[in-house]
């Protein structure tokens, strides 16, 4: 595997937070993204339009986050209860 981006989370399933400046960029991105999209759309969109635009775009990049943490976290994505 490639180095991990992300920390697995201590109890549950998935990824914690980065663990390397990668993650943090990677993160801060669709931190930035979000609300960008969302006022990018209602400046140049009638209302209902972009509504349906930014919930479908927030939906990709949220899916290219997940696919992101789950491809760089250390140890891969499983169960785990602390131990």
């Amino acid at each position: 595997m490639a180095k991990a981006w992300f920390s697995p989370k201590a109890y549950g399933y998935g990824s914690g937070l980065p663990c390397s400046w990668e993650g943090w960029v990677v993160l801060a991105a669709y931190l930035v993204a979000i609300p960008l999209t969302h006022l990018l759309a209602y400046r140049f969109m009638p209302p209902m339009s972009a509504r349906v635009l930014s919930l479908a775009i927030i939906i990709v990049l949220t899916a290219g986050l997940v696919l992101v943490a789950k491809a760089r976290t250390e140890g891969g994505w499983r169960w785990r209860n602390g131990k």
